[in-house]
């Protein structure tokens, strides 16, 4: 039999309808499990015992009555630091941050509540999500349960980690610039960033989404469900759609695949060059995608070193901006290489933060540009597998910390929906991500692609044991 931790949120759904298992006993399964691996790993912020299982018992008795909440309700989940549960601190992972408990749920929480989900706990994240890594000051170093010398991406760092070691089926991540996408292709696990304003979340910001994280894509489409619902507090939300996300997946096949163009991008122009397995890895997945059907054509880079430049300007000025805010002693408990990278936007005139936001939004232009000839695009998620657990970024400097971002970053600020699927592993044993990208609001069709990667693939290696 398949160990709890390792059932996927619709295997737990129909064992709960069916009466096989109990959120009660799933939820300790759960709990078991974060004991287990939390002193290796360091996943959690915040663990619920008590919350977790009150919820769960709640949670069984709707099920006993044939009343469940949805087809999510008992599900064990995993929320993100950054995003507010009531009761809990939401410091944002620095030690510098806010330690005062949320009053309210963020609607990402909010709607995995009412949908009757197990909130679990609170996962890691660097400081101020400012990293693609898991080094906080607050939280410590998050490790990746595949080599626990190496880093788990972030900065939905304790998500993606947590999924890997099978704390839960279900984890809500934050992406603003990778977020999602780079802990899923650094843990082996499946991420969708949603179009911008699809997911609604509080607050809102330029490129800034919450979206699910998972083993499997039905399991995303699933919580997708959930999610989309809509928030009046997100005030640059999507009109609300009424999808059959779990409907949609069922309904495609890999004839679907037939004449579809699909772009393949193994240099975007900026950022590290992909290592040699990375590459060999998504260029076998173009070579799947062919196979069934599709069109696969070469893109040609788009973006350059000023345009990158410029983005990290903008979001350095974004971070000092609120950093002058605090006082000195508080300052000081940050990250400091996260203090000194926005430092950096000292030197800035306010002339030259209005050309990086320019540049910013340059990039967006060359990115839709750069997709509009397709139906979709294929990239490595990241050009490299994971690096050392201890750094805060490749090369551990503050001058240049965004080299492995290079495929994430244009698809938050042209708004695009992408997907990291597991397209195999390098030599080391290391799972390798592949990106997958759709014209804006196309989060269904990005969905569907993966769906038919998923179907495809080489087969996974089995999750880390511990």
């Amino acid at each position: 039999m398949t160990a709890i931790h390792n059932l996927t949120a619709e295997a737990l759904s129909s064992a709960y309808r069916a009466r096989q298992l109990s959120p009660v006993e799933v939820a300790r399964a759960a709990l078991a499990r974060i004991a287990a691996w939390e002193a290796k790993i360091n996943a959690m912020y915040v663990v619920d015992d008590a919350g977790a299982l009150a919820q769960a018992a709640a949670s069984e008795a709707r099920w006993r009555a044939g009343a469940p909440l949805s087809a999510l309700d008992g599900v064990p989940i995993t929320i993100k630091d950054n995003i507010a549960v009531k009761g809990f601190a939401t410091p944002v992972g620095t030690a510098a941050g806010d330690m005062t408990p949320a009053a309210a749920d963020a609607p990402p929480s909010q709607r995995v509540r009412e949908a009757g989900c197990v909130i679990i706990g609170k996962t890691t994240m660097p400081d101020y999500g400012m990293l693609a890594s898991g080094i906080s000051s607050l939280h410590g170093v998050t490790r990746n349960p595949w080599d626990l010398s190496r880093n788990p991406g972030g900065s939905s760092s304790g998500a993606g980690a947590s999924l890997a070691a099978g704390y839960t089926p279900l984890a809500l991540g934050t992406d603003i610039g990778g977020s999602v996408r780079l802990p899923a292709a650094y843990n082996g696990i499946f991420a969708l960033k949603p179009s911008l304003g699809r997911v609604p979340i509080y607050p809102p910001y330029l490129g800034r989404v919450a979206g699910p994280m998972t083993r499997t894509v039905a399991d995303a489409a699933l919580l997708m469900t959930a999610l989309t619902k809509p928030d009046a507090r997100d005030y640059m939300a999507l009109p609300y759609q009424e999808i059959d996300w779990p409907g949609v997946l069922k309904e495609s096949k890999q004839t679907d695949l037939k004449g579809k163009k699909l772009g393949l991008l193994l240099d975007v122009g900026i950022g590290l060059t992909p290592q040699e397995a990375v590459r060999a890895a998504i260029t076998a997945a173009a070579r799947a995608f062919e196979q069934a059907g599709a069109v696969v054509e070469p893109v040609t880079p788009f973006l350059n070193a000023e345009i990158a430049a410029g983005v990290d300007g903008f979001f350095q000025a974004r971070l000092l901006a609120d950093f002058e805010l605090l006082p000195p002693e508080r300052q000081a408990k940050a990250l400091p290489f996260v203090a000194t990278w926005c430092r950096r936007a000292e030197k800035l005139s306010a002339a030259e933060a209005a050309r990086n936001l320019a540049l910013v939004m340059l990039m967006r232009e060359k990115t839709v540009a750069a997709t509009a000839p397709y139906d979709f695009l294929i990239t490595p998620t990241s050009p490299i597998t994971a690096y050392g657990a201890e750094e805060a970024t490749p090369g551990n400097d503050p001058a240049r910390p965004f080299g492995h971002i290079g495929f994430t970053v244009p698809f938050n600020m042209s708004e695009q929906p992408a997907a990291s699927i597991c397209a195999g592993y390098d030599a080391d044993g290391m799972p390798i991500g592949l990106q997958i990208v759709g014209h804006r609001f196309d989060d269904v069709g990005v969905l569907r692609m993966a769906h038919a990667y998923e179907a495809m693939r080489p087969p996974l290696r089995a999750w880390p044991e511990g």
